[in-house]
């Protein structure tokens, strides 16, 4: 993934919630979390995967990626904290809201991440009712 294509993934994943006829809150929250995931894996990684699994039940989003991983992921939950790179912030990104959104909008989340390795972001969405603006 690059800045040219950087919300493409997201797109795809909203248009097929929508074609299914998910509620749009829920469309919504599947949106902002495949969003987020996706530009972190553009701003931060070397290349990764995004992923979405659709059931009766729930939308699980799952982005994968090599690249530095996160050192501290307690402080990285943190509203505000970021480590983009400054030509990133000049273009309007890397504010540091990425992960509390993804965490916001969805009703579980864990995150795994190897320094040097990469990072995967798991985040289950559950389908069965509207889901509560957060």
């Amino acid at each position: 993934m690059d800045f040219q294509s950087a919300g493409t993934g997201a797109s795809r994943i909203k248009r097929t919630l929508q074609e299914i006829g998910l509620d749009h809150s829920i469309v919504r929250c599947c949106a902002v979390c495949a969003y987020e995931a996706e530009m972190n894996i553009v701003i931060h990684a070397w290349r990764g995967i995004l992923r979405a699994r659709i059931s009766p039940e729930a939308v699980e989003i799952v982005a994968e990626d090599e690249g530095p991983g996160i050192r501290d992921i307690v402080l990285a939950m943190q509203e505000g904290y970021s480590t983009a790179p400054p030509h990133i912030r000049e273009m309007g990104f890397g504010a540091g809201m990425g992960l509390p959104n993804m965490k916001r909008c969805s009703d579980e989340m864990s995150v795994e991440s190897e320094p040097g390795i990469g990072t995967t972001v798991r985040m289950t969405i559950k389908t069965g009712r509207p889901h509560p603006s957060k």
